[in-house]
């Protein structure tokens, strides 16, 4: 205690004088809802919240800790501030959607009382049995309801009575919902209509999942369950009712770095996956509930995978709801594109020295030196002969390589991309000309200073240039008649305006067919693979690096397959690592997600899509008429069937029992690549050196002619290299 403030050890009585917010109402002969000025969002707003800017449908769930107190009474104070909030969101305008937990707590207690005003003093000595869930959940959902209808209402009516005007009350409806009902199409469809005709009307509709009478499994041991607690109940409810933000309401104030006790933890603002997950370490679960702050991250890093933003904030707080709206940088923020902010201001000397430390070895300066070195090492490959025939006796034709001549590669913001380029276009004896993107722009100037720098004199240093303007390309692009070919390495937008704005040859990802994105990847588990093994490939060609153009972006399941525990299993682990799933009408049914909009779709992250087709050559229609031609793979024991899928789809490469991962040139042992083509002409898959030569025809003789052929006997024989 601070010295100055001891004299509070001998308070008794107080005042508490609290300051009641300022309301405006516009003058109108009958005053209306609309009416209202309140505009939560009229604060500086943080950056990366602009997208609250676009909210109008939320879902607010509120855990078990917020409902109520540590010895398991009702939190009525901190009730009382959320229904206020929420009736404030509810008079300007928002959709404010529910999700409660609490109804155990609150029938457990209501039990307790009734057992022990129905004991004798005798049964009061025999060792308690803890009450059954079930029942304490059938008592206390209408309790806990009946406390929102009472705080919603009494909220407005005390307004009213102190702004003397008369309002109408806010209504709130029940919604009691079990895993099993979810499996239903009809019902969802059904829901989503309910819904919005409450939202219309402008009634907070309250879920609940019904515990009294579900008959789901534990948490994350069944995977064909829809959801697995009040938090996966209101991601499922974000995305079934399309809300444009879910707020997960907790006992503290967001995601820490490590238990929220402890000194060294630190709030995290923004989540990113591909740096926290291995990061944060997690505290005791909830005290109450079934899930705590693990559920929650779950349960948000899907929403958020799935185009829901998420804010996990605390509760407690008397106006963390409107903060949120405000935009101001409360709680934990998930959102799909949080890997691009990474926020710079978040961190400390000290994590802003381990995060420059993890950067360079992502840089992986190692590997880069030695797939150089590969190149450097491997046997010329200019002007070496290919193929030696005799035409005829004194006449020799060789076929040998060359290189294509000026090579104009536009690539992304990665200065590895620069020194891998520069060496193959070296190694294959190519000019080169680099354009980089713009964020990596000083480090490109500086890596191609030192690679120029290494080039002989004789050749010259003018060998490899760097393009620093965008408004270069156009010009550089009229060029046919000096640069040979042109090597787009980006989006298939990308690729589509240089190769309408050009008369160059362009390699690129979306090869001949433009119109597909460049990277979707299957894997097809056939009805004979060890599912075992096909656990661990599909998910590292789905989480080793999802942003990959060789990730797995679409699972395709043999029928057989379905309701084996295997299966199960694969299914559950894609779940946990936080992998968003979308199926196609088979999958969706069988597997209870949501429906994948098209086939024709790369993720680029957390999420796939997922199948079920009858056999295998359902499969390899369905890779022909919707995949890339990238890469694609079967997981099976059949050999005949590995046969049939290797000889039959059309993919730049195929592969059976391995991870689509390992469709790279470095992998391949090409030293390095310029891209992946999934062009059929020139060049495909990985673009190493070969893929930069073409060929020459050298022809030796001692002075025959043709003359119509007279007198020239053909032999047309194969001679040794």
């Amino acid at each position: 205690m601070d010295p100055t403030r001891d004299f509070i050890k001998g308070v008794k009585r107080l005042v508490i004088k609290k300051q009641e917010e300022v309301v405006t109402y516009i003058s109108s002969p009958t005053p209306v809802l609309a009416d209202r000025v309140y505009s939560p969002r009229a604060a500086a707003m943080d950056p990366t919240r602009d997208f609250i800017k676009g909210v109008k449908r939320l879902v607010i769930k509120v855990g078990t800790a917020v409902v109520t107190r540590t010895e398991g009474r009702l939190a009525l104070g901190r009730l009382g501030a959320l229904c206020e909030q929420i009736k404030e969101l509810n008079s300007s305008g928002f959709e404010v959607i529910m999700v409660t937990s609490g109804a155990v707590g609150v029938g457990r207690q209501r039990l307790r009382y009734r057992k022990l005003v129905n004991s004798s003093f005798a049964d009061l000595q025999k060792p308690q049995v803890e009450l059954d869930g079930k029942a304490c959940a059938s008592v206390g959902q209408s309790g806990l309801m009946a406390l929102y209808d009472t705080l919603f209402s009494q909220a407005w009516f005390l307004a009213c009575f102190l702004l003397h005007i008369l309002l109408l009350d806010v209504t709130s409806s029940q919604l009691l919902v079990t895993d099993s009902d979810f499996k239903d199409p009809d019902f969802r469809m059904q829901l989503s209509q309910t819904v919005n005709t409450l939202l219309a009307l402008r009634v907070i509709p309250v879920f609940n999942e019904n515990d009294a009478i579900s008959t789901r499994k534990a948490p994350y041991e069944d995977s064909f369950g829809i959801f697995w607690d009040n938090d996966s109940l209101a991601a499922l409810l974000a995305l079934e009712l399309k809300a444009d933000l879910l707020v997960l309401l907790s006992d503290v104030e967001g995601l820490y770095s490590g238990p929220p006790g402890e000194p060294h933890s630190k709030l995290i603002h923004t989540y990113v996956k591909e740096r926290h997950q291995s990061e944060i370490t997690f505290g005791d679960k909830s005290r109450v509930g079934r899930g705590g702050m693990t559920a929650k991250v779950k349960a948000a890093v899907y929403a958020a995978y799935a185009g829901i933003p998420v804010v996990i904030t605390s509760g407690f707080t008397t106006d963390s709801i409107t903060k949120v709206l405000k935009g101001e940088r409360v709680g934990t923020l998930f959102h799909q594109d949080a890997s691009k902010w990474m926020l710079h201001g978040e961190d400390g000397a000290h994590d802003m020295a381990v995060s420059a430390r993890e950067c360079s070895r992502r840089l992986q300066i190692s590997s880069l030196a030695n797939s150089i070195r590969v190149l450097a090492d491997m046997e010329d490959p200019i002007y070496r002969v290919l193929k030696r025939t005799e035409l005829a006796e004194g006449i020799i034709l060789e076929k040998t390589s060359c290189p294509l001549g000026v090579l104009l590669i536009v690539f992304e913001s990665r200065p590895d991309a620069l020194v891998q380029i520069a060496s193959l276009a070296v190694r294959s004896g190519n000019g080169l000309l680099l354009k980089g993107g713009k964020e990596a722009m000083r480090s490109n100037a500086i890596l191609h200073k030192v690679i120029t720098g290494a080039i002989p004199d004789f050749i010259g240093q003018k060998l490899i240039g760097l393009v620093t303007s965008r408004d270069e390309i156009p010009d550089l692009l009229k060029l046919d008649d000096v640069i040979d070919l042109v090597i787009p390495r980006g989006s298939n937008k990308l690729v589509t305006q240089i190769k309408e704005s050009t008369k160059i040859p362009v390699l690129g990802h979306a090869g001949l067919n433009v119109y597909l994105p460049d990277g979707i990847c299957h894997v097809y588990v056939d009805k004979s693979a060890d599912l075992e093994m096909a656990k661990h490939i599909v998910l590292d060609a789905k989480i080793d690096y999802p942003a990959a153009c060789n990730a797995m972006e679409t699972l395709l399941i043999h029928k057989d397959l379905l309701k084996t525990e295997g299966l199960n299993d694969l299914i559950v682990e894609l779940k946990s690592e936080g992998v968003a799933l979308f199926g196609g009408p088979r999958a969706s049914l069988e597997f209870d997600i949501p429906e994948a909009p098209l086939f024709h779709h790369e993720y680029n992250s957390m999420a796939c899509t997922v199948e079920v087709v009858d056999d295998i050559h359902a499969a390899i229609d369905h890779i022909h008429h919707h995949g890339s031609a990238h890469t694609d793979c079967i997981i099976a024991k059949d050999l005949e069937a590995a046969e049939i899928f290797l000889h039959q789809v059309d993919s730049a490469a195929v592969f059976y029992n391995a991870s689509t991962r390992f469709c790279d040139g470095a992998r391949f042992g090409l030293g390095a690549e310029v891209g992946i083509s999934t062009s059929r002409i020139h060049a495909r898959g990985p673009v190493g050196v070969e893929g930069l030569l073409t060929t020459r025809w050298i022809l030796k003789g001692n002075g025959q002619i043709v003359d119509g052929d007279k007198g020239v006997v053909y032999t047309h024989r194969n001679l040794p290299v």
